[in-house]
């Protein structure tokens, strides 16, 4: 299976990567840095690495990177810093997602290809109407205009839901929701579920980086997975225990 990634040098993009090139998946990853991202991993033969960034790719390259594969999975997000957060551009992930999509219409698949996005619990899925407290969506609303980033996730994830839909013949969908990010060095145990189960804001959980790549690795090669979790919004909480 051929799967483009996108986000890829990031830190959870990294272990997405790991995770599928241990499956023995063919890997396409968009990076602005190439060479050391291919020393990371030992210039494995499955992995093709594809210098530049996914905003600037010209839309005729970005349509060839898509040909071919069966899943495209997005681990983008801004940086944790002044410029990242309030600088430009503000619909990084919003907008590479509307190009991917685009460029996977054009290549006129011959069966649909899942599309991976990596979100925030602290987003929530309103085909569901998930409960959300007074207190909470009164923080959610400051944070939405306080911190561009979270508008930018909550637009990506609508536009998967909504543009895209349940019916869409190219494009399958899955926004996977991990609450607060951790690291940990090996896979443990992780729970998923439909919604949030505690508060993103009050009663937060954690979730590792690690253990996210795995779940998005599994949606994309598990068949039986992905008929589970196509169309939702899983939210990944860590569980103490290994797996």
């Amino acid at each position: 299976m051929a799967i483009l990634v996108v986000g890829a040098s990031g830190a959870t993009g990294r272990l997405l990567v790991e995770q599928l090139l241990s499956r023995g998946q063919q890997v396409r990853a968009i990076v602005r840095a190439p060479e050391p991202f291919r020393r990371l991993f030992e210039n494995n033969e499955n992995l093709s690495v594809i210098p530049g960034s996914i905003l600037e790719l010209s839309d005729g390259e970005l349509a060839r990177h898509v040909d071919g594969c069966e899943a495209v999975a997005s681990c983008l997000g801004h940086s944790l810093s002044l410029k990242g957060i309030y600088g430009e551009p503000r619909r990084l992930v919003t907008d590479a997602v509307n190009r991917l999509c685009t460029a996977i219409g054009e290549s006129q698949p011959a069966r649909p290809v899942k599309f991976v996005l990596m979100n925030t619990t602290g987003n929530r899925n309103r085909d569901l109407s998930e409960p959300i407290s007074w207190a909470q969506k009164v923080v959610v609303g400051l944070i939405r205009l306080l911190v561009p980033p979270h508008l930018d996730n909550e637009r990506a994830a609508d536009f998967l839901r909504t543009r895209i839909g349940h019916g869409d013949g190219l494009i399958e969908w899955a926004v996977v929701r991990p609450d607060t990010l951790i690291d940990e060095s090996v896979v443990t145990e992780y729970a998923v579920h439909p919604s949030p189960t505690r508060s993103a804001i009050f009663d937060a959980g954690k979730t590792s980086r690690i253990n996210v790549a795995h779940f998005m690795a599994d949606l994309i090669t598990d068949n039986g997975g992905w008929l589970k979790w196509k169309g939702r919004m899983p939210v990944v909480y860590n569980v103490d225990g290994p797996l």
